[in-house]
């Protein structure tokens, strides 16, 4: 992977009967890997692709198709999260038939309720590490997972076959020390989200996850970067400030969703009782969103095309 760099989620699109719309994807995909930069795809690997909604057949399904519609253009990571290590161990399989890069991974919670401790959680990934030839990404987001500690993710982070981490908190204190203790002493590439990522990358991170459209703002604030063009990223990075923090209390997939639709790539609803970005609510984040480089003269040409 080029670092710093963005693995990147595409959001699943929905038909009206709740199946996968494989031909809005297919050009979302395009889109994340020709305009967004993706260094790497992650194929249903966090929450705000909805693939919880999925039946295991149909996660499989998206899994399959996502990996084809990349073609190996740039590398993918599996999403294989589940509370039953032995499923999640099947989907590394699944990943290693595809060819897939890497496999990503959340921390669990326990089913039966109580926070998971790290002898288990070392069993855990120590099981899918020694079934699976791929490397893992450890995937960090408290609420769907297990809130880990410093500590102890770095005592994860040593694991062999942990090559990278997807860190989902906004806590500049853990970030910066979990860079320096993981990232900058080898063990593994750490990897936070929109809000953390220029900090990040200045404190020698690897760069940040995060679905489109916010990925193209992200691979023009990394360009900035690594151009010495440091008060053009941080004008960038506080685009992150106001959008889509507003609109979280619809949810991160809908506030992303009701953005793609926007800029001119819509991707449906998120999966029903869940609602949508509306009304006054809607006409806002449009406002907001024109004032912003995804309504630059480049990625207006973009969307063009694409609708062309």
């Amino acid at each position: 992977m080029k670092i710093p760099g963005l693995v990147v989620p595409p959001l699943t699109p929905f038909s009206a009967d709740l199946t996968v719309d494989f031909d809005t994807l297919r050009s979302e995909i395009d889109y994340i890997v020709e305009d967004c930069g993706a260094t790497m795809v992650s194929a249903a690997g966090v929450e705000t692709t909805e693939y919880h909604y999925l039946s295991y057949e149909q996660r499989r399904e998206l899994i399959r198709r996502t990996v084809e519609f990349v073609d190996g253009r740039v590398p993918v990571v599996v999403g294989i999260s589940h509370a039953n290590v032995n499923t999640a161990i099947e989907l590394a399989h699944l990943s290693e038939e595809l060819g897939a890069a890497a496999v990503q991974v959340l921390a669990p919670l326990r089913p039966f309720g109580g926070p998971t401790t790290l002898d288990e959680l070392l069993a855990y990934y120590g099981a899918i590490g020694a079934a699976t030839k791929l490397p893992i990404m450890l995937y960090l987001n408290p609420g769907p997972g297990m809130e880990v500690n410093p500590a102890w993710t770095l005592a994860l982070a040593k694991l062999p076959q942990v090559a990278y981490v997807k860190e989902s908190s906004r806590d500049l204190a853990r970030v910066s020390r979990l860079i320096v203790e993981i990232d900058l002493a080898g063990h593994a590439r750490y990897f936070t989200t929109m809000q953390m990522l220029l900090a990040s990358i200045q404190l020698g991170g690897s760069g940040a996850t995060m679905p489109p459209p916010a990925a193209y703002i992200a691979n023009a604030i990394i360009d900035a970067f690594k151009a010495g063009d440091h008060l053009r990223a941080a004008e960038l990075q506080r685009q992150f400030a106001v959008w889509p923090a507003r609109w979280m209390g619809y949810g991160l997939a809908p506030a992303l969703k009701a953005a793609m639709a926007i800029v001119g790539l819509p991707l449906g609803d998120p999966y029903p009782p869940f609602k949508p970005v509306a009304g006054e609510d809607l006409a806002a984040m449009e406002a907001y969103l024109r004032t912003t480089y995804l309504f630059g003269d480049e990625h207006q040409r973009v969307m063009r095309r694409r609708a062309a």
